[in-house]
């Protein structure tokens, strides 16, 4: 009896880990407070054709609306109900949205936001997304329904009702994160209220959840949540196919809880990956790209099979959550091609890669002011459509990394190699380093203050190949460097440190 329990809590745990990319896809792009219409479109002309596995998206579910002209991003970590109408749009253009990216083969992922309702502070009245009443004084929020009776307050032992000590366990899991009312996951009714919101995004056909804010969370409530989650839908997916669950777990070390303690539910946030790679391609503290050769649980990173990883996301892109100033962002343009290059080109982990909007950095004291600014929208707050221009980036205030040019062909190069070794690696005891992927892919950085200029073992099929980053191949040419591989697999490279992008990637679909 106990093996065979042993067995079904080794299945779910497994199950779970599988994020269901379908077959030659590998990586999730987080289109961060995007319209559901929009993202429908995103699938289908540029995600779907372009070799994207799938999208995180914002949190879908009703959220607080604060007044003009604040509208700030983090109001859609603030729920107010389960209902399904959010600023990226209702209900039925959810729905629509969902269909039209599994049609197209890429998945969806959703924010979930299950540790807590809105902050303390949040009023009451029908300033929300979907107009419904709440007193966040008194703890009612009726159209869940929840009450008083389903708040943690009576377990939290702090004078203000918040967390004041990270180093105690008891106060993060019951207390209030920074005012926001925490939910009594130990509460069977709460359990089942929160099953019931992502079960229906499941049956609507969902592929997974990112869980917002999870160190907050007893393992053993959110355990009880995912077994009462339903399969996903078998229009899209394998009978019986679990949920995918990648659970925000922020451990850079040193605090009362960790990561681990979170892997048998399925994978989790390696912020460690992009704080520590930032400062490798910044140079900070004498660290040197060729010390990667490890990379990965050499760094002391979580094991690859339990790992999610990020150069960065929408919290430490503002300074927020865990890396500092180490993070690389579009603000950092040439630094970080690299390392989503980088990132996307090597084995580990499981890759997500950030899509953003420009907000107007004001710094005091090295803090931005602005820091706060929600989604470039109209003056009644609604959020602004995604308009492509004709070099196919984005107008309008949204960044759009993931349709860079650079971005978008080492999501590809990263589905061509998927499954090859980590192999041929090479370096000048600097700066500079190459690494192949068996015999489908090399890629050679440059990140120091002089050029590149070496003859390397590619591991490639011998042939005249197209740089993916200066440009790629289209028909029977290439628009960027081309490399000459040859029939011993060596191949010189010249890279300038003065180049827009120096690093060069080729792979076996992008040969002449």
């Amino acid at each position: 009896m106990k093996l065979f329990v042993l067995l079904a809590l080794f299945g779910l745990s497994v199950a779970q880990h599988n994020p269901h990319l379908r077959q030659g896809r590998t990586s999730i792009v987080h289109l961060f407070e995007w319209r559901w219409a929009d993202i429908a479109e995103e699938c289908e002309r540029f995600l779907g054709p372009n070799g994207f596995g799938g999208v995180q998206i914002s949190p879908p579910n009703e959220h607080i609306v604060l007044g003009s002209p604040w509208r700030p991003w983090w109001q859609r970590y603030q729920p107010i109900s389960y209902n399904l109408c959010s600023r990226s749009g209702s209900e039925s253009e959810l729905r629509d949205m969902i269909t039209r990216c599994n049609n197209v083969g890429v998945n969806i992922y959703v924010d979930a936001v299950i540790n807590h309702m809105c902050g303390a502070g949040g009023g009451e009245g029908t300033h929300s997304s979907c107009g419904s009443w709440f007193n966040a004084g008194t703890k009612d929020f009726p159209s869940v329904p929840y009450s008083n009776l389903d708040f943690n307050d009576y377990k939290c032992r702090t004078s203000s009702g918040n967390i004041e000590n990270y180093s105690d366990k008891y106060q993060v899991r019951d207390c209030r994160l920074v005012s926001l009312l925490d939910l009594a996951l130990e509460k069977d009714f709460v359990r089942d209220k929160v099953a019931d919101f992502m079960n229906k995004l499941i049956d609507m056909g969902v592929a997974g959840f990112r869980v917002d804010a999870v160190k907050h969370m007893w393992p053993g409530d959110l355990d009880a949540v995912s077994r009462r989650l339903h399969n996903l839908n078998s229009k899209w997916f394998p009978d019986d196919a679990k949920p995918f669950i990648f659970q925000e777990v922020i451990d850079l070390g040193g605090e009362a809880i960790s990561a681990p303690e979170y892997f048998h539910l399925g994978r989790v946030t390696e912020f460690k990956y992009g704080a520590k790679l930032g400062t490798v391609f910044r140079k900070w503290n004498n660290e040197k790209l060729c010390y990667t050769r490890n990379w990965g649980e050499g760094w002391g990173f979580m094991p690859n099979g339990n790992a999610l990883v990020f150069i960065d996301n929408h919290d430490n892109q503002r300074g927020h959550g865990a890396g500092g100033a180490a993070i690389l962002t579009f603000w950092d343009p040439r630094l970080y091609k690299m390392s989503v290059g980088f990132m996307l080109a090597h084995p580990y982990g499981v890759t997500r890669v950030m899509s953003s909007f420009h907000w107007d950095r004001h710094f005091v004291n090295g803090k931005d002011q602005n820091d706060w600014m929600g989604p470039p929208s109209h003056g009644n707050g609604s959020t602004k459509p995604v308009p492509i221009k004709p070099d196919q980036t984005c107008g309008d205030g949204w960044v759009c990394e993931h349709r860079w040019r650079q971005i978008k062909n080492m999501v590809i190069f990263r589905n061509v190699v998927n499954g090859q070794p980590f192999t041929n690696w090479w370096d000048n005891n600097s700066n500079q380093v190459a690494f192949g992927r068996g015999n489908r892919g090399f890629i050679v950085f440059n990140n120091d203050d002089w050029d590149l200029n070496m003859t390397l073992s590619t591991g490639l099929p011998g042939g005249v190949y197209c740089d993916v980053i200066s440009g790629q191949k289209e028909g029977n040419a290439c628009t960027g460097k081309q490399i000459h591989v040859g029939s011993d697999g060596r191949a010189h490279f010249f890279i300038s440190n003065k180049d827009e992008d120096p690093f060069v990637a080729i792979h076996v679909d992008a040969k002449l």
